[in-house]
């Protein structure tokens, strides 16, 4: 690795499964000093003990994103350790597939609790240190379902759009301090979220979850699922001093399948 991400505090949400899972992973090997944040506390222990860094480099922190109260204080724990917060990765999601009518209001506030309310309320516990340094990168995880309309989903499709909104919106008053701003929009990407959306499908649909696979997969240009590196390999040149001309952009990482 280039240490492209040396001394840098980063910290990442959703970090102990998935595409954070992978995040973590990447920003370690790139020198960063990590703040782990997911729900499950012995999950992320585990992560811990796997990237095998030095103490004074990763703390980990178990809380739920839809606790604004505690994504303050975890940004004040943070500062209090390593002094400031250089990359924030709003990674932290959850997802859950139905037909629109069998949809009810609460799924539709369960998906906006986490996904945008936990992006929101970390981008603001984070900007005021950032802008007043005049540094900061924050990541937020989209999607494609944030780009374009899909069955199925409509709930989880409404969160990831209002995460795009919120990228751009917060991108245009955090430049004049040198804070980037810009989502990442995964397309199909192997996780055991996937293969969460597989047996949800499947259940909603009635369509095998293979075939829902091969449906998705005749969108693909690539024909493929992507892996999680991937995902990560971006989210590394997103935090690094590389993408510092890069504000307020959505970019799919999706095999082709949402070309605009």
């Amino acid at each position: 690795m280039s240490h492209r991400l040396q001394n840098q505090v980063a910290i990442i949400t959703g970090a102990s499964r998935g595409i954070g899972l992978a995040i973590a992973q990447a920003y370690a090997a790139e020198g960063a000093k990590l703040c782990l944040i997911a729900t499950d506390p012995a999950k992320l222990q585990a992560v811990k003990a796997d990237l095998a860094l030095p103490e004074d480099r990763i703390m980990t922190l178990g809380l739920n994103v839809t606790d604004r109260d505690a994504c303050f204080r975890a940004v004040d724990q943070v500062t209090q350790r390593y002094g400031r917060v250089d990359v924030l990765v709003n990674n932290a999601g959850v997802y859950r597939a139905k037909t629109f009518l069998d949809h009810s209001p609460q799924d539709f506030q369960d998906m906006l609790d986490v996904n945008l309310f936990g992006v929101l309320n970390f981008m603001q516990a984070c900007l005021p240190g950032m802008q007043a340094r005049k540094h900061g990168r924050i990541i937020n995880m989209a999607s494609t379902a944030g780009k374009w309309g899909s069955r199925n989903q409509s709930a989880y499709n409404v969160s990831k759009h209002a995460v795009v909104g919120i990228t751009r919106c917060v991108a245009l008053e955090a430049s004049p301090y040198a804070v980037t701003v810009n989502a990442i929009c995964p397309g199909f990407i192997q996780t055991d979220m996937v293969e969460e959306l597989k047996a949800q499908v499947s259940q909603s649909t009635g369509q095998s979850p293979d075939d829902m696979v091969k449906a998705a997969l005749a969108r693909v240009p690539l024909g493929r699922v992507l892996q999680t590196n991937e995902i990560s390999g971006l989210a590394v040149y997103l935090g690094s001093a590389e993408s510092s001309g890069m504000t307020g952009q959505s970019i799919h990482v999706d095999g082709g399948m949402v070309l605009s």
